[in-house]
C-alpha cells in the first residue's frame, strides 16, 4: 500500500490551526479535524453518547441534542469531568483517524494526510505522525480571535491552562508557523512549508 505522509497540526487556542488546515486542503491534502470528530461523537443516541450523558448529567441535553457549549463550560470548570470525557472520546477519535488514513491512502487522490489536533502532545499521539507543525500566535491576538467566536478571555485562559505552553509545543514540533499577521501572510508560510514537505515524496 502506498504510504501517505501523516501531518499533525497543533497549537494553542485560536492560533490559526483551522486556517492552516484549510490551506493544506486547497493544496491537495486530506484534512481531518479531531474536534469535528469529537463533535460527531457527541450523539445522545449512541452508546458513547449515552455514557457521556450519564457522566456529565442531563443538563448537557438541549433540545434533544448534546450541547457542545454546555459540555465545554461544564468540563472546563470541573477538570475531573474533562478527564472523564477525554477518556471516553480519545480512543474513539484515534480509531477514526486511523480509519480515515486508510481511506485516504486507498483513494490515491491526496498529497498529504493532515490532522488538526490541539492536544497532540497532551494525548501522547505524536508517534503516529511523520511531521508535526505547531502554529503559534501572540496571546493578545489569539484572545481577540477567540472573542470573535463568542468566547470571553476567562474561557480562553481556562482552555489554555489545560494545554502545555505553545513554546513547548514549538520545541517538540518539526516546523513552526507564526500567525501574527494577515491570512495572506499565513498562506505564504503554509505554501512554502507544503513545498518543502512534499519535495521528496
Amino acid at each position: 500500500m502506498l504510504k501517505l505522509r501523516k501531518i499533525a497540526i497543533t497549537g494553542g487556542v485560536a492560533s490559526g490551526k483551522s486556517s492552516v488546515c484549510q490551506f493544506l486542503k486547497e493544496l491537495g491534502a486530506f484534512v481531518v479535524s479531531s474536534d469535528e470528530l469529537a463533535h460527531k461523537l457527541l450523539n445522545p443516541h449512541t452508546d458513547l453518547g449515552k455514557q457521556i450523558l450519564q457522566k456529565l448529567g442531563p443538563e448537557i441535553l438541549v433540545n434533544g441534542e448534546l450541547s457542545r457549549r454546555v459540555i465545554a463550560k461544564k468540563v472546563f470548570e470541573t477538570p475531573h469531568l474533562l478527564d472523564e470525557l477525554e477518556k471516553l472520546l480519545h480512543p474513539e477519535i484515534e480509531k477514526q483517524i486511523k480509519a480515515l488514513y486508510t481511506e485516504a491512502v486507498k483513494s490515491r487522490k491526496y498529497t498529504l494526510f493532515a490532522v488538526e489536533i490541539p492536544l497532540l502532545f497532551e494525548s501522547g499521539w505524536e508517534s503516529f505522525y511523520d511531521v508535526i507543525i505547531a502554529v503559534l500566535a501572540e496571546d493578545a491576538k489569539a484572545k481577540q480571535r477567540f472573542a470573535k467566536q463568542g468566547f470571553n478571555s476567562e474561557e480562553y485562559d481556562r482552555r489554555m491552562r489545560r494545554q502545555i505552553k505553545p513554546n513547548q509545543k514549538a520545541n517538540r514540533a518539526h516546523y513552526v508557523l507564526e500567525n501574527n499577521g494577515s491570512l495572506e501572510d499565513l498562506h505564504e508560510q503554509v505554501l512554502a512549508l507544503y513545498q518543502r514537505i512534499t519535495k521528496n515524496i
